[in-house]
């Protein structure tokens, strides 16, 4: 079951949070119906972190790295710092990931298992969608960087 989803944005990499992943949200239909309503959807997923580029040039490099399915160090400290260690303990995170071969990239080079279903395609949507709100605690200073 998915229990973070990233996110890549323009300014930088969002990891979300899925909440409630047994009770509501746990079934596809019922994240299609959520999708719309920011207040429903805010309750399925929460922002756990924000990376963001440091200047255009690396967002650019970011960007093509994503697009190649590449895990560069930035993405790559990123998620080390704000996933749980793959092992034992975190056998049940899941990492949903848009782009099937970054999601292999990352489960092979990093050890984190990736999902990239419908599921994860509708979350995305869901995030994309509803991202200045759910974007709003990043601070504008670092966007400014």
């Amino acid at each position: 079951m998915v229990k973070y989803v990233l996110f890549e944005t323009a300014f930088g990499y969002a990891l979300f949070e899925r909440l409630q992943s047994e009770e509501i949200g746990a079934k596809l239909e019922q994240i299609q119906e959520s999708v719309e309503d920011l207040v429903k959807f805010g309750k399925i997923v929460k922002l756990k972190a924000f990376a963001p580029f440091k200047n255009a040039v690396h967002a650019l490099e970011n960007a093509n790295d994503i697009s190649e399915g590449v895990v560069n160090e930035h993405l790559k400290a990123f998620l080390e710092m704000n996933l749980p260690k793959p092992g034992k303990k975190s056998s049940n995170m899941v990492l949903g990931v848009v782009d099937k071969s970054l999601a292999g990239s990352i489960q092979s080079e990093l050890g984190y298992e990736c999902e990239t279903s419908e599921l994860v395609l509708e979350l995305v949507r869901g995030i994309r969608l509803h991202s200045d709100k759910l974007l709003s605690q990043v601070k504008d200073s670092e966007l400014e960087k």
